[in-house]
């Protein structure tokens, strides 16, 4: 018996172990999950209040210091600033101002913002409260109005990086002042600018720049009313005053007017106008209520479009390209108008004269009458003493002859003359074929329409030829 002893325990050892360690690997694994749902519950949302409260805090950040220059020296602050242009919804000539919204950006590295990403699983804090961190002070130095918008929350936000990059975006609305140079108006094109600069900070301690790659877009569906946006491009500018000199940054927008509007608006009814009041050429010099109704209305309405076309436009001292054409539709409907009043004259003179004519005629008429008289009382006198007074017969003879002088110049004489100068102002009037042709009209006044009916037009289409010569090479040298 003592030989053959007894063990339980050695002959039930590999089993036991076996579950000891398969229990041991089981509480690893467990541990190891338990550890990874534990960090894959975490509130980050309650992280990212504590990493605020943490950066934030006023014993750790201060918003009024600025951020350190670049790689943490004394250097300026560098702020890289891009924009986008949404929309341009007025571009005023009489006020010489622009509207526009755009989306303004601006980005800048802050190392006391630095934070714990837990691993990339915070990419960035996002405050609504710009007021919490440092800010550059940016201003737009050519704005006259402008508003932020605020529905239905505030259009602004800052995101905070981990790295401390700080990004501020804004919505805002800005009407910026813009000179135009009008000479070429409505074939001009004009450039307005943006300028953005430093209020407080000079150089030494604020740089703005462009952010590298597009610093400036607009929106692809943009459609701008009047214009065209032709090109832009960001570009530096300089603003150095008493108090020292500033960082400034410039966007420049190049607006072509689009010409398709004042041709509809203006030109094509200028030239209508100018050709309705050469309808009174047409018109019978007597028609004088139609043709004094035709030229009043005419320049009435003429002076009128020129009036509305002035008071959508400022004052300016020199003269614009649509002031000339205005000005020379206005002149032509005028001279329409003068013409009628001298063809009105030419008519009354001419009606005159034929009067005169008539009283010539039966003056004329009546001296041959008494001159027939008269030579039949000679030839009744010298037939009775024929016969036997030679003398006598003599006498009656010289006094038969100076009968007609008597009562004045002989009348033969006189149609004679006449006669004369008529066929040499015939000849005159056929020296050249115009004078030729117009001296088949045999009144004054009906010679002033036809040659207003050629005259008129032909000058009118000449104007046209140097004007839109003239602007159309001007414009496109200003391009």
């Amino acid at each position: 018996m003592g030989t053959a002893s007894y063990h339980p325990v050695s002959s039930s050892s590999p089993p036991l172990l076996r579950i000891i360690i398969f229990f041991l690997s089981l509480s690893t694994v467990l541990s190891q999950g338990m550890k990874n749902n534990q960090q894959q519950n975490i509130n980050f949302r309650e992280k990212e209040k504590q990493i605020l409260d943490r950066i934030l805090g006023t014993q750790y950040y201060d918003r009024r210091i600025r951020p350190a220059g670049a790689n943490g020296t004394e250097g300026p602050a560098v702020v890289d600033v891009n924009l986008m242009f949404r929309s341009f919804p007025t571009i005023s000539d009489n006020k010489m101002e622009y509207s526009t919204t755009i989306t303004f950006r601006e980005e800048w590295l802050d190392e006391r913002l630095r934070f714990d990403d837990f691993r990339g699983k915070l990419k960035y804090l996002t405050l609504t409260d710009p007021d919490k961190v440092w800010m550059p002070d940016l201003f737009f130095s050519n704005e006259r109005e402008g508003h932020f918008h605020n529905i239905i929350v505030p259009n602004v936000y800052v995101r905070i990086f981990p790295n401390g990059n700080v990004l501020y975006s804004i919505r805002i609305s800005l009407t910026l002042s813009c000179p135009m140079n009008l000479k070429l108006y409505p074939l001009d094109r004009q450039m307005c600018s943006l300028l953005m600069i430093s209020y407080g900070w000079t150089t030494e301690d604020l740089v703005f720049q462009w952010r590298k790659g597009d610093p400036v877009q607009v929106a692809s569906n943009m459609h701008l009313p009047r214009f065209m946006l032709e090109r832009y491009e960001a570009d530096y500018c300089h603003s150095v005053t008493n108090t020292g000199a500033y960082s400034c940054l410039k966007v420049n927008l190049m607006f072509k007017r689009e010409f398709s509007y004042y041709l509809i608006q203006i030109y094509i009814p200028c030239c209508m106008l100018v050709i309705v009041s050469w309808v009174s050429f047409w018109l019978d010099a007597n028609a004088v209520p139609a043709r004094v109704s035709l030229g009043v209305t005419t320049l009435l309405t003429m002076a009128t479009q020129t009036t509305g076309i002035n008071n959508s436009l400022p004052p300016v001292s020199y003269t614009k390209a649509i002031d000339v054409w205005t000005g020379v539709c206005l002149t032509f409907v005028f001279g329409a108008l003068l013409e009628f009043a001298l063809v009105n004259y030419a008519s009354r003179s001419d009606a005159h004269r034929e009067k005169l004519k008539k009283q010539r005629r039966q003056w004329e008429m009546e001296r041959e009458r008494e001159r027939q008289a008269a030579f039949e009382a000679a030839a009744q006198a010298q037939a009775q003493v024929s016969d036997n007074r030679l003398d006598d017969g003599i006498t009656t003879f010289a006094y038969m002859k100076s009968l007609p002088r008597l009562r004045g110049e002989c009348p033969m004489a006189m149609d004679k003359r006449y006669e004369f100068h008529l066929a040499a102002g015939s000849g005159h009037h056929h020296s050249s074929c115009w004078r030729s042709w117009i001296s088949k009209f045999p009144s004054r006044s009906k010679r002033i329409d036809v040659m207003s009916r050629i005259i008129f037009p032909v000058v009118f289409a000449l104007f046209n030829f140097a004007y839109w010569g003239t602007y159309l090479f001007f414009e496109n040298e200003d391009d």
